[in-house]
């Protein structure tokens, strides 16, 4: 019965914690596009109020490039590496190889401790852990080359037989560095891309008509202003049209003009019953 027991908790956990690590990977990696897309029309991200569930399903999107890139890069090196154990390569080929490798990773290192002089360069968080998990993956492959130089072979007796599984095992850590590393580079990039294509089409977000009983002052040139009756029931005097809701909140929504401009601002609204928001139907008909 304990052993029944322990199995099983042995195959949760088994199952559980990658199903953590998953949802921990793309909670991060749709916070930080969400982030980069927010932050386009002058909002912090955590004062939307977003829950962890809303950044998860934000991140399928992000990812879907990264995922179709490191599939099919996969694919590739299986092929090659298929290839390679058929067909031998000789010792010059591995040596070129090493050679190779070895530029690469020292191009990529000193992009990394360059940054303080390139670190503005917009392809700079691509293309540095690209070069160091590409150097370093190859390194460790050919490591493992049965043409490999001696003096890497040699590690492989008894004296130090542990050398070459190490240098393996802390190649793989950097080569996953790295690409977690470039893809919160695409996920950044990913959300300003898409902040940028809502900026080009703002008229296609829903339409709202805002009532308050404060002149908002609204300077942008875009926003209509209407004054409202002074005899209704309630405490409101204006009357706003020309809005679009970007995105609700907890307790609050986030409107911009239909026309971006260089003056326009981001204007939260309370839903605590001071303001009074209508959302028009979209103009087509049935």
């Amino acid at each position: 019965m304990l052993d029944q027991v322990s199995r099983w908790l042995g195959v949760g956990g088994s199952v559980i914690a990658p199903v953590t690590l998953l949802t921990a990977l793309l909670f991060y990696f749709g916070y930080v596009s969400s982030r980069a897309q927010f932050r386009y029309f002058g909002l912090d991200v955590d004062t939307i109020g977003l829950s962890t569930n809303d950044f998860v399903m934000r991140s399928p999107q992000v990812l879907l490039v990264p995922l179709l890139a490191i599939a099919l890069g996969a694919i590739g090196l299986l092929l090659a590496h298929v290839h390679l154990r058929r067909h031998g390569p000789s010792a010059r080929a591995v040596a070129r190889a090493l050679v190779l490798a070895l530029l690469v990773l020292t191009a990529g290192l000193v992009l990394l401790f360059a940054f303080p002089w390139v670190g503005r360069w917009i392809l700079y968080p691509l293309v540095a852990p690209t070069l160091i998990g590409a150097g370093t993956g190859a390194l460790a492959y050919v490591l493992w080359m049965p043409t490999a130089p001696p003096w890497l072979r040699r590690s492989a007796d008894r004296r130090a037989r542990w050398a070459r599984p190490a240098v393996t095992a802390l190649a793989l850590v950097v080569v996953a560095t790295t690409m977690f590393w470039a893809t919160a580079t695409l996920a950044e990039w990913s959300g300003r891309g898409n902040a940028r294509q809502t900026a080009r089409h703002l008229d296609e977000l829903p339409a709202v008509i805002l009532d308050t009983s404060q002149r908002l002052f609204l300077t942008d040139g875009i926003v209509e202003e209407t004054a409202l009756p002074a005899e209704g029931p309630e405490d409101l005097r204006f009357r706003y049209r020309g809005l679009r809701l970007l995105i609700q909140g907890e307790g609050q929504l986030f409107l911009v003009p239909d026309r971006w401009s260089p003056s326009n601002s981001t204007l939260v609204v309370p839903l605590d019953g001071s303001v009074r928001v209508q959302f028009r139907f979209v103009d087509q008909a049935p």
